[in-house]
This record gives structure tokens, C-alpha cells and sequence, in this order.
């Protein structure tokens, strides 16, 4: 099965602020959301996606890894101590069991499975229970990004018309771009990862199109190319790490690119929605 891209997780040390610099590019960012295991969340809702910005609010209450169960709130904390940035890819799910299945058929490293439920903040001051369940997965490869599908158990309560209207006419994703010294290592995690075992190869990285969006890995050289000179230099930390986000805006009459030293780690490509 082809999965499509569900949400990037993006650290942050300081969520509020996070959370006005979205704003102040024109999206509608949710009030704060917590989780049990210590960390707190604001999210931008787009068709089907959402970044989620991320911070560790209870660092007490996070619990530790374990080989065999991954630990959220530590693999964020343990982020945060090297750099701000994307953490985590996240692809959508059609059920927690497919996605298993399909991930041990694919010979991928998996972690025990995690469910939760939580209270979401809603724009009107009201409530509703949200419930996930997530299936983790490791690129040996790609030790500092998390990857994991995501079920949402009450999409009607979780996706709001409210949250997803954007000043700046954001739609959807476009794209997810990776940074690698050698793309072409990461093509078999990746494929098993999506599903999508069809992918572009050039000389500046691949390309795999997913059911919502398209995952690119990309050499610097390449990433030079998509993003510009300053973006590359704004990178830091080791490779392969997820570098920035292309987002289709209704209205925009160019593309825009917004530097990741104003959106904590992560590059932001504003493109004309087609």
C-alpha cells in the first residue's frame, strides 16, 4: 500500500514562539496540546497534513527508550539537545496492523506498538478526545530522524475547518526534503517506509512520490539548488537530516522561500498552488 505523508514533527525549544512565527507568515497555528509523557504541541493544519511544532514541556514525565519501545519524549528531548529542527517524518495509516505487516514483510526495524489519547484544544475554547496509534520504525542510516505512521482513531474530532483556513492561502504539501551525503543509501528504507518502490534517480538525489506529497532526498549540491546558498549554509548537525517543507499556497503568485533561521531549524518553501 502507498502511504502519503501525514505531518513532520518540528522541535522547538520555545513552543510559543514557534508558534508566532508561523503565524506571522500567515497560518493558523491551534492553541497548546499535551501529552501525558511531558511534551506540549501546537499544530498547522493543512489538506490531510499538519506540521506539528513541538516542545519538551515536562521533561520529568518523559520515559526512558528501551530497545525494543521507542520513546517519543526522549527521542525529541535527546533532538533538542544537538539542535532545533525537523525530527520526525510522518506517514498516514490505514491501521496500525497493515502497517506492521507490511513493515516486517519489508524486512524494516521495528519498535512495540504505542496508542494514546488525548484532549485537543479546539479555536472555540471547547474540547474533544483525540486518539492515535503509531508504528515506529529506524533507518539504521538516519539515527537522527524519527519515523513512524500515525492512525487517527477520530479524524472529526482532530480536523477542523477552522484550523485549516490560512491567510496565506496554504493548501497543502508539495514536498519533504532530506539531506544526505549519499541519497541513494536511504532508497531501501524509504521505499519500504512509503510503500512506493518507484522512484527517481539523478545525479542530485531521488525522488519518490507518495500519496500525498513527494519525498526527496537530496545531496547538498542538490539542496543548494532547490532552496539557494542560504539555506544550505543554515544547515547544521550531522546528515541525513530533514531539511525543509514545500507547501502550496492558493493566491501566491511567486515561489517564496523563508530561511530556517526564522522558523527554527526547518526551510520553508511557499510555491503557487497549481
Amino acid at each position: 500500500m502507498l502511504r502519503g505523508l501525514d505531518h513532520l514533527v518540528v522541535a522547538v525549544k520555545d513552543l510559543d514562539a514557534a508558534g508566532r512565527a508561523w503565524s506571522d507568515l500567515g497560518f493558523t497555528v491551534t492553541p497548546v496540546n499535551r501529552h501525558a509523557w511531558g511534551t506540549a504541541n501546537r499544530l498547522v493544519q493543512l489538506d490531510g497534513f499538519f506540521v506539528e511544532l513541538l516542545t519538551v514541556a515536562e521533561p520529568e514525565k518523559i520515559p526512558a527508550a528501551t530497545e525494543t519501545a521507542f520513546s517519543f519524549g526522549a527521542f525529541n528531548r535527546d533532538f533538542l539537545a544537538k539542535r532545533e529542527g525537523v525530527s520526525m517524518l510522518v506517514l498516514d495509516s490505514t491501521g496500525p496492523d497493515a502497517d506492521r505487516a507490511a513493515f516486517e514483510k519489508a524486512g524494516l526495524h521495528l519498535f512495540e506498538p504505542f496508542s494514546f489519547e488525548r484532549v485537543a484544544n479546539l479555536a472555540d475554547g471547547s474540547t474533544a478526545k483525540v486518539g492515535f496509534d503509531l508504528t515506529f520504525a529506524a533507518d539504521p542510516l538516519s539515527p537522527g530522524i524519527g519515523y513512524f505512521t500515525c492512525y487517527n482513531r477520530f479524524p472529526e474530532n482532530f480536523w477542523k475547518a477552522d484550523f485549516q483556513r490560512h491567510d496565506n492561502g496554504a493548501k497543502g504539501p508539495v514536498s519533504v526534503c532530506l539531506v544526505a551525503a549519499d541519497p541513494s543509501d536511504h532508497h531501501e528504507f524509504l521505499g519500504g517506509f512509503t510503500g512506493q518502490r518507484e522512484m527517481r534517480a539523478t545525479s542530485l538525489g531521488l525522488e519518490l512520490k507518495t500519496a500525498r506529497g513527494t519525498i526527496q532526498v537530496l545531496t547538498p549540491t542538490g539542496f543548494e539548488a532547490l532552496a539557494g546558498h542560504q539555506a544550505l549554509a543554515a544547515l547544521s548537525g550531522d546528515l541525513p537530516q530533514i531539511a525543509a517543507l514545500e507547501i502550496a499556497c492558493k493566491g501566491l503568485d511567486e515561489r517564496r522561500i523563508v530561511p530556517a533561521d526564522r522558523l527554527f531549524g526547518l526551510t520553508l518553501i511557499l510555491s503557487p498552488a497549481g
